[in-house]
């Protein structure tokens, strides 16, 4: 009993000592790459009364192009802010670099301990302002788990704007609850994103643990400013008449 006792208490100051040696980080910086499939997206673009035309667009572009359209992304975060800011790409010659589904139109701003946002958001050439609640998504934790930069990421599923499927990997050794876009609300940092069905991916490819200065942190101003449901009336009435891609675009708006 002696020498149970022995080691119940050096395994007890051992996993105290680590927890004394683990660093969790609260602020920095976190770059981003967004992922998008492009033989994936145009092939769903064909559809049977457009294939005369698109098929040769598909096939040409595989033949010319390469398969992944990439962009970067800043996260620049403390305990309890955020933002998410899109890095111009002036060097992008992709004809599709513009279309709404594949270009990066938003700036993040999220205020974590009060459940609020603001973002920045290109539509139609007008740019909007959307002050509202952070979005709520009730996200289902797995046991997965998955190596992002060194970090173990656990995953988690949602489901958001009625029928997009989200697959995301946060780590809580990054105790601040944000992440690329407007994909929040876990306990830790989310590092990726994948929307399966949409063939778009936000992974981190750098995280720098560095004091973040109040300014760097200053929520975007610009636009007219409107709330979630008032932005998606603006945008159904702008997409009268566009019939099925309606629906695509009003997602990629909403996101």
């Amino acid at each position: 009993m002696k020498y149970i006792a022995i080691i119940i208490t050096l395994l007890f100051a051992g996993n105290i000592a680590l927890a004394q040696n683990t660093h969790f980080t609260t602020s920095g910086t976190i770059e981003f790459e967004k992922s998008v499939n492009m033989f994936a997206w145009l092939k769903k673009q064909i559809t049977t009364s457009n294939s005369s035309y698109m098929q040769q667009v598909y096939d040409q572009y595989v033949k010319s192009k390469p398969q992944f359209v990439k962009l970067k992304s800043t996260l620049t975060f403390s305990k309890d802010k955020s933002l998410f800011t899109p890095i111009a790409d002036e060097t992008n010659t992709n004809s599709y670099a513009n279309d709404p589904a594949i270009a990066q139109n938003n700036t993040v701003f999220n205020d974590i301990l009060n459940g609020t946002s603001i973002t920045r958001k290109n539509a139609f050439e007008d740019y909007f302002l959307v002050k509202d609640s952070t979005r709520k998504i009730n996200w289902k934790i797995t046991d997965e788990t998955r190596d992002i930069l060194g970090y173990t990421c656990r995953r988690a599923n949602a489901i958001i704007l009625d029928s997009v499927y989200v697959v995301a990997f946060y780590t809580d050794e990054i105790v601040v609850s944000s992440g690329p876009e407007s994909f929040t609300g876990l306990p830790g940092m989310i590092l990726g994103v994948a929307l399966p069905h949409d063939n778009i991916t936000w992974f981190a490819t750098k995280v720098t643990d560095t004091t973040v200065p109040p300014a760097a942190l200053a929520p975007p101003t610009k636009g007219k400013v409107v709330n979630n449901e008032q932005l998606k009336t603006t945008i159904d009435k702008a997409l009268k008449g566009y019939g099925t891609e309606a629906l695509i675009y009003l997602k990629v708006f909403l996101l």
